[in-house]
C-alpha cells in the first residue's frame, strides 16, 4: 500500500536529487540540450546597435529552438550559430557607427572653435 495521502502529486521523477546527467554533459535519457540561441544579444544589438543585423539575429535564434524540437539538430547549430554571427556583426557595426559619430561630433566642434 501507498503512503500517499491524496493532497498533492508526488514530485516527477528526475527532479531535485534525482539521476545526475549522462556522460559528456548529456541529460538524463541521453538528450542534449539544445544549443544557445542568443536571443537576448540578438535583441539587445537590435535594440542599441544596428536594427538590420540585429532583426535577422532575433528570426535565427526563434528557430534555434523550434528546430531542435522537430528533430533537425543540425538546423538548430547552424540557426544559433547565424544568430550569434549576426549579433556580433550587428555589434561591430554599431560600435563603428558610435566612434564615427564621436570623431565627426569633436572634429565639428573643434573646426568651430577656430573661427
Amino acid at each position: 500500500m501507498s503512503q500517499y495521502d491524496g493532497g498533492y502529486p508526488p514530485p516527477p521523477p528526475g527532479g531535485p536529487g534525482g539521476p545526475p546527467p549522462g556522460p559528456m554533459g548529456q541529460a538524463p535519457g541521453g538528450m542534449t540540450p539544445p544549443p544557445p540561441n542568443h536571443l537576448v544579444w540578438a535583441i539587445l544589438t537590435t535594440l542599441f546597435c544596428c536594427l538590420p543585423l540585429g532583426i535577422v539575429s532575433i528570426v535565427f535564434a526563434a528557430q534555434v529552438n523550434s528546430k531542435w524540437q522537430m528533430g533537425d539538430f543540425a538546423g538548430a547549430h547552424e540557426s544559433s550559430e547565424k544568430a550569434k554571427q549576426f549579433a556580433i556583426w550587428a555589434a561591430v557595426v554599431g560600435a563603428a557607427v558610435l566612434v564615427l559619430y564621436i570623431v565627426l561630433v569633436i572634429g565639428g566642434a573643434l573646426s568651430m572653435s577656430s573661427w
